[in-house]
């Protein structure tokens, strides 16, 4: 009797049987992800798929891959994930790529997709293996993903968990493929160094068993191991172009067939050692240079791992009710959801109940727990750190903060900054050079000699190719990327690094830039007996009901308020009075205070600079106190404003506020250039002129005021505490109120442009001495591989070192603000 099998994927039905009805009748599946996808083609009109197959997909882990139509991705609902509108009726999709084995790669899908009609852009992150692509209502989601497969790469929807199961997997068939060659190479050297130091003198039939030996060790690399190498030359080929898969699967395939014919004929040389040795040298170049693709994209993979697979919904709320667990990627705005202590927050949200602190220092730099209570916005990922909180879903998937995160760090890592764009090119005609030198060297070696003619060819291909020059400038962004951010510095563009290494002036915004934006409390001058102190302690009870910004300056400064002020009344561009221990006080501007007592102004007033606000305190009897009130600068804008001038920079102050305030900020940060009084049209008109005069301006601020001038620099920094529109503006944003990683991107920034340079420079000077050994014969295909393969290494190696960075210290730091909902939605 025949065996029932799965209506889906054909394999025998074993236990439990899953029903879906198609076409009005009732089919069986094996298991629940067969019957998913079924009702799904079923549920979206795609039930001609079962009567149009000609053969059962196979069974993978991930069901929906086995689809033999990719029409399901173009379902809004599958979409929902993976895919945002960017604007108008463009939308984006994020896609985790497979089988990538060299920057070429990603070159090679850019270009293809670039031809399909509709797309607008592609992005490849080829450390991280993600793609985003935007396309426009000409084109389909099934028709991009269609034209990918048609190389004969795997992608699927990108989402964490995914990533790095195939990032798992990856590796995992890599160390499978290094074991098979490394053993291979190790047994076959066993047998193949006996015949060399015989060097003749060993009997044919012992040599024939040699043979035999080595081929049956060789085969399973040269089958199995290789098994990458053969697939990169297929999907070379069928794009027409000629890379580095080709020629190593031409020199495997040429070796092992020659080294075939001569065992099967019982004579001749092999060359079994050198397949096994080429092809493990190749894996283990390969196997390195990923540890030390995923070590450079290691900030990305953190961020992508941060959000929970699920949450718990309080579908009842705000009735009690048992939390129900579901998928976090299943949540929507409006959901109400609870975070136990020591859980990370699924969603973006605010919070409804309870009181607590959420650990975000994965996407600040800042090591101290943000305090959160109900009103408090929380971002998806941070970690709930004391106790439990309610929270209502504001924003989930792509239009989180995360997202957005991992969007802009995507983005600048994926557009390519001048000196990358003429790397490209370089690389272009450097591969269509080398084809013809390949061509010439073939002719001429075959006329000179035929039998040397084939591995000249092969040695001169592969020694050539150009992965080290295509390598150069990605693996530094991605490392001096992850490394700025984890210091404190998101980069969102990619001219960004390249534009701040040579940045010549820094020109800041002062109100929420060099300062804090916050007014302090920074001086108390008794005019009577009373005690500093008192004097204080009277202040801070007058204002205590008081929302103005000074009166938030006493209360912070006097948190223990020894009083209680009754009938008060507030003046409005005056001040406040009341009664406090039965006196009545005032406090506010010098001439409300003087229709109290009708005294006349203190002398103290001429020594109260202009640069600084101040109310006065009295009472019946007279002039009681004064009180001073600045804007504090931050706490590391003096060392930022050194480094950058010992740097060689030319650093400028350009602020709305009064001229003479602005001065006075400059001389306390040792600031040569000063303009005060500025308007947005002022700003702008400043930074033009310095641009006419050869500047590179780097502009750092944080208001609406500063978003048209933050456009118009070459280079943009936006303070994390700063208005949406500027981060929209800018270039790279700070992520929280510190300048130092100001300083450090800019030290980062020169040393990825030194280490950019030096790349090149290794890959032309390697490439011009390989060369020309190459076409003098002096190069055999292996020796050409263990150059090819090193040189590839070098670079990314060298690109490492950018992760080296100090630790940020983070003690006394402010608040720590979030990137704002512009940024994320970029």
């Amino acid at each position: 009797m025949q065996k029932s099998t799965c209506f889906h994927c054909a394999l025998p039905l074993d236990g439990a049987a899953f029903p879906v009805t198609v076409g009005g009748e009732t089919r069986t599946t094996c298991c629940a992800g067969c019957q998913a996808v079924a009702q799904t083609i079923v549920d979206n009109g795609l039930a001609d798929y079962y009567r149009n197959r000609t053969a059962a997909p196979p069974r993978t882990e991930n069901p929906r891959r086995t689809l033999a139509t990719l029409e399901l991705y173009d379902v809004p609902d599958v979409q929902r994930s993976f895919v945002r509108v960017a604007h108008d009726d463009v939308k984006e999709a994020s896609l985790l790529l497979d089988g990538l084995t060299c920057a070429a790669c990603a070159w090679l899908i850019e270009r293809r997709l670039a031809k399909v009609h509709g797309v607008v852009s592609v992005a490849i992150n080829y450390a991280a293996r993600r793609a985003r692509v935007a396309y426009d209502g000409r084109t389909t989601l099934s028709a991009i993903l269609r034209a990918i497969a048609g190389l004969g790469y795997g992608v699927q929807p990108y989402d964490a968990a995914r990533s790095e199961e195939a990032l798992h997997r990856e590796r995992r068939t890599m160390l499978r493929r290094l074991f098979v060659a490394g053993f291979g190479m190790m047994q076959v050297m066993m047998y193949a160094v006996p015949v060399y130091v015989a060097d003749g003198a060993m009997t044919p039939d012992i040599e024939q068993l040699m043979r035999l030996a080595s081929l049956v060790l060789t085969a399973p690399v040269a089958l199995w191991a290789a098994l990458p190498f053969y697939r990169g030359a297929l999907r070379e080929l069928r794009a027409r172009r000629i890379g580095m898969d080709l020629a190593v699967a031409a020199g495997i395939a040429v070796a092992f067939a020659v080294s075939l014919a001569a065992t099967w004929r019982g004579s001749g040389d092999v060359y079994f050692d050198s397949v096994t040795m080429f092809v493990f040298l190749l894996l283990g170049s390969r196997y390195l240079e990923m540890n030390a693709r995923i070590r450079a994209a290691d900030a990305q993979a953190r961020l992508a791992r941060l959000a929970p697979a699920t949450a718990e919904k309080l579908a009842s709320f705000p009735e009690p009710g048992v939390p129900q667990v579901v998928a976090a990627a299943a949540l929507r705005p409006g959901d109400v959801v609870a975070v136990r202590p020591g859980a990370s927050i699924p969603a973006d949200g605010t919070v409804l109940e309870g009181a607590s602190a959420a650990d975000e220092s994965l996407f600040t730099g800042e090591s101290r727990p943000v305090a959160k209570t109900v009103g408090s916005r929380v971002t998806g990922g941070s970690v709930n750190v004391r106790s439990p909180l309610t929270m209502r879903v504001d924003r989930v998937g792509e239009d989180s903060v995360l997202a957005g995160i991992v969007r802009l760090m995507d983005r600048a890592q994926t557009e390519k900054p001048p000196i990358a764009l003429a790397a490209e090119r370089a690389a272009q005609w450097f591969v269509a050079a080398v084809l013809a030198l390949t061509i010439a060297s073939a002719i001429a070696w075959y006329a000179v000699d035929p039998s040397r003619a084939l591995w000249i060819a092969i040695a001169v291909l592969v020694v050539t190719c150009p992965c080290a020059l295509s390598l150069a400038t990605p693996a530094v962004l991605t490392a001096a990327t992850g490394a700025l951010y984890r210091q404190g510095m998101l980069v969102t563009r990619g001219h960004a690094l390249e534009t701040l290494a040579h940045a010549t002036h820094f020109v800041f915004d002062k109100t929420g830039t060099l300062t804090t934006g916050h007014l302090s409390l920074i001086g108390v001058l008794p005019l009577s007996d009373l005690p500093r102190g008192r004097c204080l302690e009277i202040a801070a009870a007058l204002e205590a009901q008081s929302e103005h910004p000074l009166a938030r300056a006493i209360a912070a400064a006097a948190p223990h308020i020894n009083g209680h002020a009754t009938d008060v009344e507030n003046a409005p561009g005056c001040g406040v009075s009341g009664v406090v221990d039965g006196v009545e006080w005032r406090i506010g501007t010098p001439a409300y205070v003087a229709a109290l007592h009708g005294r006349p102004l203190p002398r103290e007033l001429a020594f109260v600079s202009d640069d600084v606000s101040m109310v006065a305190l009295g009472n019946a009897q007279g002039w009681v106190s004064l009180l001073t009130f600045d804007d504090e600068l931050r706490g590391d804008a003096r060392r930022v404003v050194a480094e950058l001038a010992a740097g060689g920079r030319t650093v400028c102050l350009l602020s709305g506020d009064r001229e003479r305030r602005a001065r006075h900020v400059a001389r306390e940060l040792g600031i040569p250039v000063v303009r005060g009084d500025a308007t947005p049209q002022d700003k702008l008109a400043f930074v033009e002129r310095l641009q006419a005069q050869g500047a590179i301006v780097a502009m750092v601020g944080d208001g609406v005021n500063d978003a048209p001038v933050l456009g118009l620099a070459q280079v943009s920094v936006a303070m994390g505490c700063g208005t949406e529109l500027a981060h929209a503006s800018a270039d790279m944003v700070l992520m929280h109120e510190r300048l130092q990683p100001l300083a450090d991107a800019f030290s980062t920034a020169r040393r990825a442009l030194r280490i950019v340079r030096q790349n090149l420079a290794w890959a032309g000077a390697y490439n011009a001495v390989a060369l020309p050994l190459a076409i003098a014969g002096c190069v055999t295909p292996l020796v050409a591989a263990i150059g090819m393969s090193a040189s590839s290494l070098v670079v990314v190696t060298n690109a490492l070192r950018l992760l080296r960075v100090r630790r940020v210290d983070t003690d006394g730091a402010a608040p720590v603000p979030r990137i704002t909902r512009a940024a994320a939605s970029i």
